[in-house]
């Protein structure tokens, strides 16, 4: 269930208003990249936002893949020691949610990230570990996965987080150097396709992978926010 408007611990002075955010955003829970539905003060002088999961977090959260796992939600890290989710492997520095039995981390974002995601022209599924090396870095291990249901199509939630960050690096901060996109990263990838159109097919699904992952790893595994995403990647 999502508030229209929310008063928030963190940012306790203002209140915080359900908004959309076109523009990419760093939450000021979890410290990770957002885009789309998000609590924004509604004093703009504070550029204060939180990503949905982060505005109103619940209390404790369960994992399929950590079935004796209870994860509960910490305002940051617990001990002196740099913790690194387990989803994503990115180092939490926020809001977390954690296992104080098995000592496992979840950004929150990587907590809710949904099981299954129907793109309509492709059908992704979550895994924590894939047999099939990863579109963008191939590798095989490393963090969760969505795998595509035609098993051609694998993407970390690690990668997606990158190149996602690379990608806005790139067109806000003005860096040089060149973004490796997932599209450029599958042309490897289909010399086996018979036409030009298949390869052309591939290469279009694989796009729509990387936006549909982007979106759901930032919070907001939409139609919308992937069509923003996908704009912003392929600058």
């Amino acid at each position: 269930m999502k508030f229209t408007d929310i008063r928030h611990f963190r940012h306790p002075n203002h209140t915080l208003k359900l908004a959309h955010s076109a523009v990419p955003f760093r939450c000021d829970g979890c410290k990770e990249a957002g885009i789309g539905a998000a609590y924004k003060c509604v004093n703009p002088a504070c550029n204060f936002d939180l990503h949905t999961h982060c505005g109103v977090p619940s209390p404790t959260v369960t994992h399929p893949f950590y079935t004796k796992c209870a994860f509960e939600f910490l305002s940051r890290p617990p001990g002196t020691e740099a913790r690194y989710c387990n989803a994503c492997e990115k180092r939490v520095t926020g809001f977390t949610y954690h296992c104080m039995q098995c000592g496992f981390d979840l950004h929150p974002c990587c907590a809710k990230l949904p099981m299954a995601i129907d793109g309509g022209d492709v059908k992704l599924y979550l895994y924590d570990h894939v047999t099939g090396a990863c579109n963008r870095c191939g590798r095989k291990g490393r963090s969760w996965s969505y795998r595509s249901s035609c098993k051609k199509f694998n993407l970390h939630v690690a990668c997606a987080k990158e190149i996602f960050v690379d990608s806005c690096r790139e067109i806000y901060g003005g860096a040089g150097g060149r973004i490796t996109s997932l599209k450029s990263t599958l042309e490897a990838h289909v010399s086996h396709c018979k036409t030009k159109g298949n390869a052309q097919r591939y290469t279009d699904v694989a796009a729509l992978v990387l936006q549909i992952v982007v979106s759901a790893v930032l919070g907001d595994p939409t139609t919308l926010i992937a069509g923003i995403v996908g704009q912003l990647i392929s600058k």
